[in-house]
Formats: C-alpha cells, sequence, structure tokens
C-alpha cells in the first residue's frame, strides 16, 4: 500500500491543496498530475488523474496531483491556463526540493495536459505524458519527441482530428485507443497499462 498525504504549500496567488502518494520504496522519479479544466468540475479527485496517480506509484514514483488555483481548498480563481502553469511550476518545485532531483514526470489530463507542457518548457523534465490534451482550445507549444499522448478515437470534447493536426509537423507519435471516449469510460485499465508499460524497463 502506498501512503497518502494531503498538504497545502505556498502558491504563486495563495495556498496550494496537494495530495502526495509515496510508493513502497525509496522513489525513483517524481510525477506531477494535473486536472482538467476546473470551470467544467475538473479536480484532482478525476478518476483519470487519480488512476495515473495509482499507476505512477506502483511504478516506484512519488506522484503529486493537485488542485489548481480557485479549486477545493486552493486559493485564487481560474486564469485561462497562465496562472495555472505557474500553480504547476510550484508544485513541481515542491516536490523537487522535498524528495530530491529525481527523473521528473509531468503528467495532464485534457486542460492539464495543456498545462503541463507549456509547464516543462520551464522544467528539466525525463517525459511528458499527456491525456487527451486539450489542443486547439489553450495554448498548446511543441512537446520533446519522447512524449506519450495517449487519445481517444471518439473523444467528443477534443477531437481527435484536431490533435492529429497538432502532433503531424513534430512528427509525434499517439497512442489512439479506438472507441474510447474524452473521459475513457471503461478504459481505464487500459489506460493505466499503456502508461505501465511506457515506464517497465525503463532507465529514468
Amino acid at each position: 500500500m502506498s501512503a497518502i498525504k494531503k498538504v497545502s504549500i505556498p502558491g504563486p496567488v495563495g495556498e496550494l491543496e496537494v495530495v502526495v502518494q509515496m510508493p513502497d520504496i525509496e522513489p525513483r522519479a517524481i510525477a506531477v498530475i494535473a486536472h482538467p479544466l476546473s470551470t467544467m468540475g475538473g479536480t484532482m479527485e478525476n478518476k483519470i488523474v487519480t488512476t495515473l496517480a495509482k499507476t505512477f506509484t506502483e511504478l516506484g514514483f512519488a506522484a503529486l496531483r493537485f488542485n489548481f488555483r480557485g479549486v477545493g481548498a486552493s486559493s485564487g480563481e481560474f486564469d485561462n491556463g497562465n496562472g495555472e502553469v505557474e500553480d504547476a511550476l510550484a508544485v513541481t518545485r515542491y516536490a523537487l526540493s522535498e524528495y530530491g532531483d529525481l527523473p521528473l514526470i509531468l503528467s495532464g489530463f485534457s486542460f492539464g495536459g495543456c498545462v503541463q507542457a507549456r509547464a516543462a518548457q520551464q522544467l528539466p523534465q525525463r517525459q511528458l505524458v499527456l491525456i487527451a490534451p486539450a489542443v486547439m482550445r489553450y495554448a498548446m507549444p511543441s512537446v520533446p519527441h519522447n512524449t506519450l499522448l495517449i487519445h481517444g478515437e471518439l473523444d467528443e470534447i477534443v477531437p481527435l482530428t484536431d490533435v492529429m493536426q497538432w502532433a503531424r509537423p513534430q512528427r509525434l507519435p499517439i497512442v489512439v485507443l479506438p472507441g474510447a471516449e474524452h473521459f475513457f469510460h471503461g478504459r481505464l485499465e487500459q489506460l493505466k497499462e499503456i502508461v505501465r508499460h511506457n515506464f517497465m524497463g525503463q532507465a529514468l
């Protein structure tokens, strides 16, 4: 069983609510996971976010998920992605200060994927794991070639064609789950296995 604790850390506009899940072993990496759009009900308790946290912990990573500004006990209000990037940076820097200079995995679902792609430009991340990132809706930079990008074929919120259009100039591979929708209903175990397989045996 992994140890789970909730902490409050200083953020750019007040406190940020963070949940830390630690593996049974000394962590071999740090994974920071960002949640979907808060104005549509997204929080760190989103099932894809919690699935990712559990998966990373089982891989031996310290996993941190957090509420963006204005969500739960986090101070502030929605800032259309800009302030949220600062929130993600604050949580990641906290993790690095607490757990040491370990390999860094940045992960995000939907809106959180856009935020982490932007945060990655300012951090020494080892890999990005993006689940159905909200390309075309929010500022989305190019990402490293080793990014793990997973998308549902039938995503009704972020069409696969949009993601293909964004990924094509970067020659970025996409793992497409046939028949899957934006929230991967009934496909969380498959999502988990894809992420697990990506890191199993990988020298971090």
